[in-house]
């Protein structure tokens, strides 16, 4: 009977449209809504624009993706300004595959991915199961036992796992995983998950889910430094305080922003992160700290270790939270800081990126 009343509970709410929110998460009962007139005007205003990008993100990458390349190469500082903005919803799942190099991972290897899902086991496969109902479990999408959500997570990272033996699985890794399914294939996710952490264009980020999490401690020596040289008076007062940033900071790098922040402002983080690097979650971070400055330098311990995890709202929106983040220039420290921290530590994150070629060669 306890079984039956769970499933119930389960087809009522996801068969219940007006629960949801636009990107498929359920939204609270109490969630407040702002007057019906004034949000009817900027619903349709927001289409409007909404539209007009479309058309020139369309032009911009051309059928199926055929023109980016060219595009990219004849007008880079266009793209960037356009990633920032924010890629058209409709869009985001082709050009991710297309700013990551999961694309072309794809087509250079048809059928690996139907072999690993398949005919190989993995090691991880219980873990993997026992964590599947933990990964965005307020998404339709990823709520029903069994169901094709659930199914497609369990697929992608059992074939990553199976992959790439040394990282295996680890739990961060569904966040990223889940964050691709809903905006692409899994096969497309599988491809996107290798282009990241074997990096394809950016660094590889393997290191985030390698024994002792070798690369999120570097992160987090590299943030340590940035919060004290940009905010010198947090900085001090988070020493005083004995806050260190793997008490609130470590998420952010292991699920990139998408465990638990609005899923509205991880997706414009994500936008920048296929294209720029790792180094958007840097400046988000710092950028959130500066925000809520003020308020951060006059909590004590107890309060500060909720506020660091429990940001206001406000600072929570994308258009004014961003244009700070891209304010923040950090590239050349972050790279004094990486070489800082492993002749400290001895070189423990692997520093040479793989070409496509190579990551071809794992298989």
């Amino acid at each position: 009977m306890e079984k039956k009343r769970l499933d119930d509970h389960e087809a009522a709410t996801i068969s219940s449209p007006r629960s949801l929110d636009r990107f498929g998460f359920l939204v609270r009962p109490d969630a407040s809504t702002s007057d019906g007139l004034v949000k009817s005007r900027s619903a349709q205003f927001e289409r409007i624009r909404e539209d007009r990008r479309v058309r020139k993100w369309r032009k911009m990458i051309g059928v199926g993706g055929s023109d980016w390349k060219h595009y990219l190469r004849k007008k880079p500082h266009v793209v960037k300004r356009r990633i920032r903005k924010g890629i058209p919803d409709c869009l985001r799942g082709l050009v991710w595959q297309l700013i990551s190099g999961s694309r072309d991972l794809l087509l250079m290897n048809p059928g690996v991915y139907e072999q690993l899902v398949i005919y190989e086991t993995s090691a991880s496969e219980l873990d993997i199961i026992r964590d599947i109902s933990r990964t965005f479990p307020s998404h339709v999408f990823f709520q029903q036992r069994h169901g094709p959500g659930q199914r497609s997570l369990y697929n992608v990272l059992k074939a990553y796992s199976v992959f790439d033996r040394d990282v295996g699985y680890v739990q961060g890794m569904g966040f990223l995983a889940g964050l691709l399914l809903l905006y692409m294939s899994e096969e497309d996710a599988f491809w996107l998950l290798v282009a990241l952490l074997k990096g394809a264009v950016h660094a590889p980020m393997e290191g985030l889910y390698l024994t002792g999490l070798p690369l999120v401690q570097q992160y987090l020596f590299q943030f340590e430094h940035l919060v004290q040289e940009h905010l010198p008076k947090l900085g001090e007062h988070f020493a005083q305080e004995m806050i260190n940033p793997s008490m609130y900071a470590s998420q952010w790098f292991i699920t990139v922003f998408s465990y638990s922040f609005p899923f509205h402002l991880a997706l414009r983080i994500w936008d920048v992160f296929l294209f720029e690097g790792v180094k958007i979650v840097f400046k988000v971070g710092l950028a959130l700290l500066k925000y809520c400055h003020d308020d951060l330098v006059k909590l004590p311990f107890e309060k500060l270790i909720h506020a660091l995890k429990n940001f206001p709202q406000d600072a929570m929106n994308p258009d004014i939270l961003l244009p700070l983040a891209y304010s923040i220039k950090i590239s050349r420290r972050l790279e004094e800081l990486r070489q800082e921290y492993e002749k400290k530590n001895g070189k423990i994150t692997q520093s040479r990126e793989l070409t496509e070629e190579q990551t071809v060669q794992r298989l």
